[in-house]
């Protein structure tokens, strides 16, 4: 089988399995045999507890690391018994598991008793790339949104409610403010029409973007036209999203479910608020329209905290002491 290249640097070489998912998690095991016996891994690195976690315990070989992900334990074991039985044999096989925030490694073992050490592996942020740029505000508004797939686990149709009621009261009570307000949606999902459809029946078309998929790389631009960066989703495993919101000196207002709490600092770097709660969701909002103080404040916090916590860097060094210590161990 010979290895692919797809642009990649010359130092990565990619090989491909010749059977698709879904049983290709089966089927492709004696192929991965054969690349491991002719490349001589130091280690295999797994990721998803449930399609790749089967080829990679089926490869027999050690040492070998599980990352976790979120869907793969907090949605894929409800799916079927067998589904849920065939990932907790997969979680128990492996000789050490990752996890990118705490809320997973804690679903992890609801789903699977007795699983030992769970390693938190965070999602680094590139912190040159998302960095404050004032250039892209405009001064003359006061901009609130999010850059988010558009699917109702994320809870967009609720910052939308939760702007136009804010937008409303600023008219009503403090018409200058409420004049400058603006909603920005960015993501890709089948969603999309029906947000578009909400912003139209709230009468805010006018002062609304409700756009599709950006290419990452112009994502920074996008998150720096916001004063204001909401995340009030119902289901949320750790919170990338967010924590490149706080890269950018956004100050962030997230909902209480999944790894949000592990990403914001209440109070400081933003606000947590209850899901599925539209008052307490319009009143963060509300609160940082009305101080711009609080927003820098909250904004250059979250900065702060990005860089010593969630660099792209720091989350290098966390994965490479997690090599290292899975060579050392030689596997079960």
């Amino acid at each position: 089988m010979s290895p692919l290249r797809y642009g990649l640097p010359k130092n990565v070489v990619l090989y491909s399995l010749p059977f698709p998912a879904p049983w290709g998690y089966w089927a492709n095991a004696p192929w991965l045999r054969m690349i491991l016996a002719r490349v001589k891994p130091q280690l295999l690195h797994v990721h998803y507890a449930a399609g790749y976690g089967v080829l990679g315990r089926l490869s027999g070989f050690h040492p070998r690391i599980l990352s976790i992900w979120g869907s793969d334990v907090f949605v894929a074991p409800y799916q079927s018994g067998f589904q849920r039985r065939v990932i907790q044999k997969n979680l128990r096989s492996y000789d050490m598991l990752c996890a990118t925030g705490n809320a997973i490694a804690q679903q992890a073992r609801s789903v699977c008793d007795g699983l030992g050490d769970i390693r938190i592996t965070p999602f680094g942020v590139d912190t040159e790339k998302f960095r404050p740029n004032p250039t892209k505000k405009d001064a003359s508004k006061i901009t609130i949104g999010t850059v988010k797939k558009y699917h109702p686990f994320y809870g967009i149709d609720l910052l939308v409610r939760a702007f136009a009621r804010v937008r409303q009261r600023f008219l009503e009570s403090e018409p200058e403010i409420g004049r400058r307000l603006r909603l920005l949606l960015v993501g890709s999902g089948d969603h999309k029409a029906e947000i578009e459809a909400l912003v139209k029946s709230l009468g805010i078309s006018d002062v609304s973007e409700v756009l599709g998929p950006v290419p990452h790389h112009e994502v920074p631009d996008y998150l720096n036209r916001l004063d204001v960066y909401a995340c009030p989703s119902r289901s949320e495993s750790f919170g990338v999203a967010v924590l490149e919101a706080s890269a950018c000196g956004v100050p962030v207002v997230v909902t209480n479910v999944g790894g949000l709490p592990e990403v914001v600092e209440d109070g400081k770097t933003g606000f947590i608020v209850p899901p599925e709660n539209l008052d307490a969701l319009a009143e963060a909002i509300e609160t940082l329209v009305r101080r711009p103080d609080l927003r820098a404040q909250m904004g250059q916090a979250g900065r702060e905290m990005v860089a010593e916590r969630y660099s792209w860097d720091e989350s290098v060094r966390i994965m490479e002491n997690v090599y290292a210590e899975a060579i050392a161990l030689g596997g079960k």
